[in-house]
């Protein structure tokens, strides 16, 4: 017989992946793809011609989700590459303590561990100002891809 110490297991996840594959000449302008590991939105895609090889490449500029920074890559319109799973969700801000956010959704669930956004770099006092230590109501946009979660938007709440 076993002990039972030996099988202490924590905690599990589903297991699903951050990314799914795609194939590189399916990916629209508009839509997400990972490029150098970061998650980014492509902003255009250039196809070339067939070359002597017998593959049309596809030129992507894309920029960073999280910092803005643009990106480029290039691949054969037939080979694989990564498309993030990119979730986005509103947010109540119900305390702003430093530059860390207490937030909460419409189901009541609360999150604590979001910080104020760096980037771009006057949001963060924007939503300060908005805020206005608990007088208004603001709502903040979370997006969340390959285990990075940021607030990317806010709106002020007419009460």
């Amino acid at each position: 017989m076993a002990d039972e110490d030996d099988y202490n297991i924590e905690t599990t996840d589903a297991g699903a992946s951050a990314t799914i594959p795609m194939e590189a000449g399916q990916v629209k302008k508009g839509g997400f793809m990972m490029i150098k590991g970061k998650p980014c939105k492509i902003l255009s895609i250039s196809v070339s011609k067939t070359g002597k090889h017998g593959h049309a490449k596809c030129n992507f500029t894309a920029v960073d989700i999280f910092t803005g920074k643009k990106l480029e890559d290039m691949i054969p319109s037939s080979h694989g590459t990564t498309v993030p799973i990119v979730n986005r969700a509103d947010w109540e801000i119900i305390d702003i303590d430093g530059d860390e956010l207490t937030l909460m959704d419409e189901g009541g669930n609360q999150k604590t561990d979001l910080n104020l956004p760096t980037y771009p770099d006057e949001m963060a006092q924007e939503i300060r100002d908005a805020w206005n230590g608990g007088e208004n109501s603001v709502m903040v946009t979370v997006q969340a891809a390959v285990g990075i979660e940021q607030v990317v938007a806010w709106k002020k709440e007419n009460n």
